[in-house]
């Protein structure tokens, strides 16, 4: 993509300039952050979303190392950790109901109260050029991040939490909007997205009352741009292990009523969110869980929304070991998607579906994944259309959603294949490619697409700048319509962790 790849080298190029020439909205933002940053202790950071970047490869790849029965390699080798295929943004039911998200990034003292508070402060720039099917082109850079703090327990059982964010534009015409890296128009936006009471029902289960991050396959922070969904919950979650260690089941349950999409700064219902008509307000019941036991892993959550949707989900998933550093993982997913109650969403009743396989095997460094999607026609319009999956609070967890598409029409059949590789540790580098083909689906005007996505990213040594990652994702679709139209997106994704 010529264009975007000129944007790209713009991009490298002029980031000193761009900062003197726009640094008046950028300073303010920059010292909301910075007051944090200078007050923190050397051991804080923040509960809230982790960097996109390190969540699909740190979190993940932890959750199917533990899983997959092999050893883990030495702390001093240079052996790089076999890949996880988690996409950017999706959350899988291994990580669900998780009440310490950012184990990578929040280090939780046992102390008290005041003297437990911790701090965490990180930038993020992030340049994303898309061009559209229709012609159009959408374009922005900008820079914010977050600045958080969490207290400890006092009294051993309550916990308070904030977290600000802040997109600020660094360059994005206004005939190019669309990134969703800012509000509509290309405005900069700055929310307190998480303002929240923590309570500790016993070690390992606790209950969430305000504004928060949460992470389930459907409702879930999508931390794949600038900043993420929070949401307004009353939720208790936790984990229960047995007495040897060899099983685990983390579990949830509760009602979120409000969503911060990542790209905004006010709070809406859930259902204006997954598309009602104005007026209409209704929150979200969720529940679920999952079991872990070795290799073995099993769950499903349910989604209620009265009146509105009700989605239901579940996952299995299953690793073999066969030999040092290599693995066979299976998995196979169910969504099933109806409308619910007086069918308030569309004006009449829906129902759809969508099951997911997926085969990988692990070797070394090295990932090798198979994965076909199939989504239902569902229930069929007056113009002979069937009924799309909807994902209207957070990333899509199935196995064929990848950077642009989801794969999920109506009547659509998916297969994906992707290659991943981490290099050896001194490297820090690591990259992936993938290609997905859907078929056309059972939609008026619509037509088979294939995608074609490259990822790479770097890890600062360590040293001076060793909290910084670099993450560069091209994304090409192409589309077997009339016109034989394409859409190619580039990201451009700098984070910097500074507590």
């Amino acid at each position: 993509m010529p264009h975007s790849l000129l944007h790209l080298r713009f991009f490298l190029l002029t980031v000193s300039t761009a900062l003197r020439a726009r640094a008046s909205p950028i300073a303010a933002a920059l010292a909301a952050l910075a007051v944090f940053a200078l007050r923190a202790p050397p051991a804080g950071a923040l509960d809230s979303p982790t960097p996109a970047a390190a969540a699909a490869t740190t979190q993940a790849t932890a959750a199917e190392s533990a899983s997959s029965g092999a050893a883990p390699a030495a702390d001093d080798s240079n052996e790089a950790e076999t890949p996880d295929s988690t996409e950017q943004g999706q959350t899988q039911m291994t990580d669900s109901f998780e009440h310490r998200p950012l184990a990578a990034l929040l280090h939780e003292s046992k102390l008290i109260g005041l003297r437990d508070t911790t701090f965490g402060v990180q930038l993020r720039s992030v340049y994303l050029d898309r061009d559209n099917f229709d012609q159009s082109q959408s374009e922005a850079w900008v820079l914010g991040g977050s600045a958080g703090i969490k207290t400890g327990y006092f009294g051993d059982f309550a916990a308070l939490g904030a977290t600000v964010y802040t997109s600020q534009r660094l360059y994005g015409p206004l005939d190019k909007d669309g990134t969703k890296l800012l509000q509509p128009e290309q405005d900069p936006y700055t929310a307190i997205g998480e303002l929240y009471g923590q309570f500790k029902l016993t070690d390992e289960i606790v209950a969430i009352a305000g504004r928060r991050a949460f992470n389930t396959p459907f409702i879930n922070t999508q931390d794949s741009l600038m900043t993420p969904n929070t949401f307004v919950i009353y939720a208790v979650q936790g984990v229960v292990n047995n007495t040897d260690d060899t099983s685990a089941l983390r579990f949830g349950a509760g009602y979120v009523d409000k969503i911060k999409p990542r790209n905004a700064q006010d709070f809406e219902s859930m259902a204006t969110a997954a598309g009602a008509p104005s007026g209409v307000e209704r929150g979200v019941y969720v529940a679920g869980a999952n079991y872990t036991a070795g290799g073995f892993s099993f769950g499903a959550i349910d989604y209620y929304s009265a009146d509105i949707i009700n989605i239901g989900y579940s996952e299995i998933k299953y690793a073999v070991p066969l030999a040092r550093r290599a693995t066979l993982r299976f998995g196979a997913q169910y969504v099933d998607q109806r409308s619910s109650g007086d069918d308030l969403l569309t004006g009449k009743p829906f129902s759809t579906g969508q099951y997911g396989l997926k085969a990988e095997i692990g070797l070394g460094g090295a990932l090798l994944t198979a994965a076909r999607t199939h989504t239902a026609i569902g229930t069929v319009g007056p113009d002979g259309s069937g009924t799309d999956m909807r994902n209207p609070w957070g990333g899509y967890p199935g196995y064929t959603a990848v950077q642009i598409e989801n794969f999920y029409r109506a009547g659509e059949n998916a297969t994906l294949l992707r290659f991943a590789y981490n290099f050896p540790k001194r490297t820090n580098l690591s990259v992936y490619g993938l290609w997905v083909h859907g078929s056309t689906p059972d939609v008026a005007n619509e037509y088979a697409q294939d995608e074609y996505d490259l990822n790479v990213q770097w890890n600062a040594p360590k040293g001076t700048f060793e909290k910084l990652r670099l993450l560069v994702r091209y994304g090409h679709v192409q589309q077997a319509g009339p016109s034989d139209q394409h859409e190619n997106e580039l990201r451009v994704f700098a984070y910097y962790q500074l507590r």
